[in-house]
């Protein structure tokens, strides 16, 4: 399918990558249709919406840049995406963390407290939010990227 970007112009997209999102994503409700791509630059990815070309939102890998992330949320919430406890380990679930890139580019942060969450057979997504008060909603990816290793 032919998806319209703003950063991109019009780009093919594998029918596959299509993730709805119920409830939308905090602060675009009314968005519910997004085509998951990689980014032009690894380990980035682009949620970009099938509704309104000029919503997209830059993604990562939480365990990128914090190996000892894990994800920490309701029940309920990984319930209403037909994901439970055990989904990780069948690798049924994508989590990222919605970056925030700034005029100055190295200063980009992740939000580590609304972790974006994939039922990856359902192709179904939401916005949750983390129980585990160490997580923020501003974590400084190269920052914490140094730390690594």
């Amino acid at each position: 399918m032919k998806v319209e970007t703003k950063a991109f112009g019009p780009i093919e997209v594998d029918e596959r990558q299509k993730i709805h999102f119920p409830s939308g994503i905090l602060g675009f409700e009314d968005l519910k249709d997004y085509a998951l791509m990689d980014a032009p630059q690894a380990p980035f990815y682009w949620l970009q919406s099938l509704e309104m070309p000029e919503i997209a939102f830059v993604l990562i890998d939480p365990q990128v840049f914090r190996p000892d992330y894990r994800l920490e949320v309701d029940p309920a919430e990984m319930e209403e995406i037909g994901l439970d406890d055990g989904s990780a380990e069948r690798g049924e679930i994508l989590v990222f963390a919605i970056i925030t890139i700034p005029e100055e580019a190295s200063q980009m942060t992740a939000n580590l407290q609304g972790p974006i969450i994939i039922n990856k057979d359902e192709k179904i997504g939401r916005q949750a939010i983390s129980t585990n008060p160490r997580w923020q909603v501003r974590h400084g990816v190269l920052k914490e990227l140094s730390t690594v290793g």
